[in-house]
């Protein structure tokens, strides 16, 4: 989940591109759907065009990844309010780092990880295709990739970057403002999308390398 791109870059998603966008001043929270700490509330701050994924959305996500993901890898590349990095926590991944440019929801998700006591996540407070240009491929076994809506051109090179990072059994998780079709996306070429869904104008795909089960 990422923020406005009222400020382009890594960044978030414009309020006008963006079905989930939102502004103001004040909290809002996000509730952990499963795991170790089932139903606990974490503070979001309500930051213009920062909104978590919505529960229904995580709750099939996870479903389609088999409930626990113990002993996996993560990496949320656009963390915005940590509900993916942090759900993925709570179901036993080993490692999970959350990657965020934004240094108030960078704050935010470093108080949320001390309250949960999170010793397995690692927050980045970074550009996130900077940083993911520098990661060694296949250091991840799960990556959730939810970039700004409505920008084709930085989808394109986030899965460019984000692709190669998982494991050759692994999973790539995308959420965008479009249906991901990998036959007319190069940086898809041997992926193909196993589960998918939809909720209002927000798609979502689960994908895995055509050569694994």
């Amino acid at each position: 989940m990422t923020r406005s791109s009222s400020s382009r870059g890594q960044g978030g998603r414009s309020s006008q591109s963006d079905p989930r966008s939102r502004g103001g001043g004040g909290a809002h929270t996000v509730r952990i759907i499963g795991g170790d700490w089932k139903r606990t509330p974490l503070p979001v701050l309500d930051l213009d065009g920062l909104r978590p994924t919505p529960d229904r959305v995580r709750e099939t996500v996870f479903n389609w990844l088999g409930q626990r993901l113990d002993g996996l890898r993560c990496l949320d590349l656009f963390a915005g309010s940590g509900g993916l990095g942090f759900e993925a926590a709570s179901r036993g991944a080993a490692r999970v780092v959350m990657v965020e440019r934004s240094a108030r929801a960078a704050a935010q998700l470093r108080s949320n990880q001390a309250r949960l006591g999170a010793r397995m996540i690692e927050i980045a407070e970074a550009d996130a295709l900077r940083l993911a240009a520098n990661l060694a491929p296949g250091s991840f076994d799960v990556v959730f990739l939810d970039p700004p809506f409505g920008d084709t051109a930085l989808l394109e090179r986030s899965l460019e970057l984000a692709a190669p990072l998982v494991a050759p059994d692994g999973w790539l998780y995308v959420e965008s403002g479009e249906q991901i079709d990998p036959a007319a996306r190069p940086a898809l070429a041997g992926w193909s999308v196993v589960r998918e869904g939809r909720a209002g104008a927000v798609h979502y795909h689960l994908l895995q390398r055509e050569n694994e089960e």
